[in-house]
């Protein structure tokens, strides 16, 4: 049998042909090897250099390799953090001609850990808490993709410092399953299954003393169950608010936000008497928001200027009497959006005096009034509007500031 590599990208293959293929994995030379923290698994697992960047092989049967190549696939167009697929080696063979079993390669990602490398010194809990928070959103994610793991763990996670947090990634996909939507069974048998799994985890650190005394696997075993409950309530209850109180949402999106989500586009539905709007958000990957505001608006923000300017895009969308979402005799999107930078963005930003406004981008500008104008709507209880919040905003965000600093 020839040896077979299905690889992503063209460069790939040409890389992974240097490596000794007619050697079983777990007798690979030194040279080929790079001396990194792995995790625990079923199967043989090793890093190695393939060109200009590391790899991580593992040996696993044809099918599985094949499968879990797809599924990594998936989530990576998903936009779900997760481990590259880089490719699948088969007709694999010794120097005598006996088969090897197939490989599958992922890409090593900079600067993460398996946990057992981080419990190489004693954990203080919040430490862990923030591990099991980050494994914990990962799950949510992978969830509201229509993903069932089938073996969340700690020992199938890669940990990354995220500031003073963590990101978490999905490394081994061997049990998942993806399907268009899961059900409520699906979602509460990989609960579960995280909770048995990091329990005993804890537990087995515990036995060889890398665990925090104060620490009761059991107890965290639960905690991230609570975690999981918490987000996934937040991210996918409906909320109806009176349509005069528009300020609302931005206060539901806020607090998605402090969880550790962004809002990649929101489901507002009017009521038919247009009292009241419902509103259900949606998370997405990291830069939706610059394609998205670049493609309704033409305007160029950074990513978090245009998440504001989007959800406000978005609530004034429901306002407006030919928002049919769906209805062909509607106003598409694209035309709801230009209508708001002409006759909102424009104007609001132009309110503001241009020697005040000379040194800072229209886009910041606009963040920050919807920053203000939040803030006074909290105090007043009401929607108070632009044209109150940029005579405020000038009176006593932008005036003082260039008294302070001559711009």
């Amino acid at each position: 049998m020839d040896l077979n590599i299905t690889a992503t990208s063209p460069e790939h293959p040409a890389a992974l042909l240097d490596l000794p293929w007619n050697v079983p994995l777990e007798e690979w030379p030194d040279e080929h090897l790079v001396a990194l923290p792995r995790g625990i698994s079923r199967h043989v697992v090793r890093f190695a250099r393939a060109g200009g960047e590391v790899v991580a092989v593992k040996e696993v049967g044809e099918w599985a390799a094949v499968r879990e190549y797809g599924l990594l696939r998936d989530l990576d167009r998903l936009a779900v953090p997760a481990v590259d697929a880089l490719a699948v080696v088969t007709g694999r063979t010794d120097e005598r001609g006996a088969p090897l079993e197939p490989a599958l390669i992922t890409r090593h990602l900079v600067g993460s850990l398996p946990y057992r490398s981080m419990f190489e010194t004693t954990m203080r809990p919040g430490t862990i808490k923030r591990l099991l928070d980050a494994l914990a959103v990962l799950l949510v994610r992978l969830h509201l993709s229509g993903f069932a793991w089938g073996d969340c763990s700690l020992s199938n996670t890669l940990f990354r410092r995220d500031a003073g947090a963590y990101a978490a990634y999905l490394v081994d996909a061997e049990t998942g399953q993806l399907h268009p939507r899961l059900s409520d069974g699906q979602r509460d048998y990989d609960v579960e299954v995280a909770r048995v799994n990091i329990a005993g985890e804890l537990m087995d650190l515990e036995a060889g003393g890398s665990l925090h005394p104060s620490v009761d696997p059991v107890l965290f075993g639960r905690e991230i169950v609570e975690r999981y409950e918490e987000l996934w309530h937040e991210l996918t209850r409906e909320s109806v608010y009176p349509l005069a109180k528009r300020h609302y949402i931005d206060r539901r999106v806020r607090r998605l936000n402090d969880l550790g989500f962004d809002v990649a586009e929101m489901q507002i539905q009017r009521s038919p008497d247009g009292d009241t709007v419902t509103f259900l958000p949606k998370v997405v990957d990291a830069g939706h928001h610059q394609r998205q505001l670049l493609r309704l608006t033409g305007l160029d923000a950074e990513e978090n200027q245009a998440r504001s300017l989007l959800n406000d895009l978005e609530t004034w969308m429901v306002s407006q009497d030919d928002y049919a979402p769906g209805d062909p005799l509607g106003a598409r999107p694209e035309v709801l959006a230009h209508r708001w930078v002409r006759d909102v963005f424009r104007p609001t930003v132009r309110a503001v005096p241009p020697e005040l406004r000379a040194s800072t981008d229209v886009a910041q500008i606009y963040s920050e009034l919807l920053e203000h104008r939040w803030m006074l709507c909290e105090r007043e209880g009401r929607d108070v509007g632009l044209e109150a919040t940029v005579e405020d905003y000038v009176r006593t965000v932008l005036g003082p500031r260039q008294a302070r600093f001559g711009k």
